[in-house]
């Protein structure tokens, strides 16, 4: 006997917010509210809705649920261009926590000056596409730190200039000043400082802070070399050092710069810290693992990316927006620095 044909598999037709409802026991407005994070839900109603969602494979709808609620979970960054210090820290944190609240975050770079980005942010909050946008540089004509309106909400972190410099926040200085107090504690009184591009605003507050703090303490400077953030910078002006300098400390614009001239050090037979010490500037992991490791100040871009996020979600829902307190920058210490020699006891 012929066996009967195979019918042709169709397609699994996709499951609906109804049927993940009967499965869970609960209403479909509940389900609806759970992915839209508009609790509170019992821990066994979240279980049981996670439970039936799992089983079902449920997608939402999310193309009929913006024409239904305007709503579209998506909510957007908006940069600079040209981008060529992309604040990656920064946004993978504001990134997580969208993605946490239940909404996706897209990145958007815009051409031309400051006003086309206010021009293009207005256009993105009036699109009905995005819920939300976030600018991590100013936009002149929507200063407001924060705002919603019909067409959507804002918020302005303005830690970057046109050119994805460092400002604010960002550009705080005010760490140097603890840097220099433990050094000179530890019996250092002359300093070397090798300085970041004096066209970024960080650079320029970290060489200010340095030159008035040593002022104020009467410590000795011994100049201000530099001008880039690589570690070809910190290996030359280590390289190009007298040995009878009488620098005993070296603050260095960044981690690079710093591990640059660890690097020199070395080749000098220059013991670090024994005979010198170094600093650097943003706590990169690289810095935690040479030898000696490196001290340096620790910057707290994730926290300030997830602030900013949080700030805007609640202005897209409409709720009081979360206390803006940056964690402030946080001199790290480590095995590069140390007493000076002459303050070394034998």
């Amino acid at each position: 006997m012929a066996s009967e044909p195979t019918p042709e598999a169709r397609p699994t037709r996709a499951a609906t917010i109804h049927e993940v409802a009967r499965r869970a026991g609960v209403s479909h407005q509940t389900v609806s509210r759970y992915l839209r994070d508009m609790g509170p839900f019992r821990a066994d109603t979240i279980a049981r809705v996670e439970a039936a969602i799992r089983e079902l494979d449920y997608r939402p709808n999310m193309i009929a649920r913006s024409m239904r609620t305007r709503q579209t979970g998506v909510l957007t960054a908006l940069l600079p261009a040209p981008v060529t210090q992309m604040p990656t820290p920064m946004l993978a944190a504001a990134a997580e926590a969208a993605h946490e609240a239940g909404y996706f975050m897209e990145i958007a770079v815009v051409e031309g000056p400051a006003e086309e980005r206010s021009r293009r942010a207005r256009e993105l909050m009036g699109s009905g596409r995005v819920e939300g946008v976030l600018s991590l540089a100013g936009l002149p004509e929507l200063q407001e730190q924060g705002k919603t309106a019909a067409s959507g909400a804002l918020t302005i972190v303005e830690q970057f200039d046109d050119k994805l410099r460092g400002l604010g926040t960002l550009a705080d200085a005010s760490a140097l000043r603890e840097i220099i107090a433990t050094l000179a504690d530890q019996g250092h009184r002359r300093f070397l400082h090798i300085q970041g591009p004096e066209e970024w605003a960080s650079a320029r507050a970290r060489r200010q802070v340095y030159e008035e703090t040593l002022a104020e303490r009467g410590l000795e400077s011994h100049g201000v070399t530099g001008g880039d953030w690589s570690a070809h910078t910190g290996y030359q002006a280590l390289q190009s050092l007298e040995a009878d300098s009488g620098v005993t400390a070296v603050i260095a614009a960044n981690d690079f710069v710093a591990l640059g001239a660890l690097r020199a050090a070395h080749e000098r037979e220059w013991r670090v810290p024994e005979d010198l010490s170094i600093i650097g500037w943003d706590d990169i992991d690289l810095g935690r693992y040479s030898t000696p490791s490196l001290s340096t100040v620790a910057v707290d871009r994730e926290g300030r990316g997830r602030l900013a996020m949080q700030r805007l979600i609640a202005l897209v829902r409409g709720e009081e927006p979360p206390a803006d307190a940056p964690v402030p920058n946080h001199v790290v210490l480590r095995e590069s620095t140390g007493p000076a020699p002459s303050a070394t006891t034998d």
